[in-house]
């Protein structure tokens, strides 16, 4: 393991940007990525009826600590980045958090309207755990107490609105130079996705770089469970978003 090596834990909710920015890192000529580390764990733990759920469990580990092990050691392909695309939803209250001081962690997060109109297209409802919006605060709150400072937040409307320039900040802010090579990558699978992308990937297999942002979405576009979901989650929402990255 080399003491020179950098590893980035981006957390994110459900029908984010998350495997778009799992592209841009790729593209990097110094960096490996790994797709949801703890999707088996937390599958395995919960009992979720997901799709592809038995290969899920299959292409992992459902034991976090041997995740964690492999997260914080050394980097696949002897990188000197470790991207690591992470769903707080996965981590569940008994999945240990000690890990996280071995990486450095960062926060990609979306407006709960946007993400549970999107949820709702693919999946139907949705729960408050589901998206994910108070394990992310809580994985903030407490990198935040160790660090003494807000970690790295990036909000996935600005970055689609400018990705240069907000990868560009959101670089600065891990301590790793900004590459032009972030902003486009080639159509296609790739080796290092889960093996769940056939159910999942489809728009990113299709994409070479970041796509132009949609109009946010309104509480009054949501049914009502929904909406009701998105007010709960407004307040975690926002404490985040205060801290988000602006492009440089």
């Amino acid at each position: 393991m080399s003491d020179q090596a950098i590893r980035i834990a981006m957390w994110s909710g459900p029908r984010n940007i998350s495997t778009a920015m799992m592209r841009s890192f790729e593209n990097r000529p110094d960096t490996a990525v790994v797709d949801e580390p703890f999707y088996a764990a937390y599958l395995a733990a919960t009992g979720a009826d997901h799709p592809m759920r038995e290969e899920v469990l299959a292409s992992q580990s459902t034991d976090w600590r041997a995740v964690a092990d492999a997260l914080t050691g050394a980097v696949p392909d002897g990188r000197r980045v470790f991207y690591q695309k992470h769903m707080t939803h996965h981590m569940l209250p008994d999945i240990g958090r000690n890990w996280t001081a071995g990486v450095r962690s960062a926060f990609l997060i979306r407006a709960p309207e946007d993400v549970l109109l999107s949820y709702a297209e693919v999946r139907g409802s949705a729960t408050l755990d589901e998206i994910g919006v108070p394990q992310q605060r809580e994985l903030f709150e407490r990198e935040a107490e160790r660090l003494g400072r807000a970690p790295p937040v990036i909000d996935s409307f600005d970055v689609l609105a400018d990705p240069r320039g907000v990868l560009s900040a959101l670089c600065a802010g891990l301590g790793i130079a900004f590459s032009e090579a972030m902003l486009k990558w080639p159509a296609g699978a790739r080796a290092s996705d889960g093996v769940w992308a056939p159910a999942w990937y489809a728009a990113v297999e299709r994409s070479t770089g970041f796509s132009a942002p949609r109009p946010r979405a309104r509480l009054e576009d949501l049914p009502d469970d929904l909406k009701r979901v998105a007010e709960r989650a407004r307040g975690d929402y926002e404490r985040l978003a205060a801290y988000r990255l602006k492009a440089v």
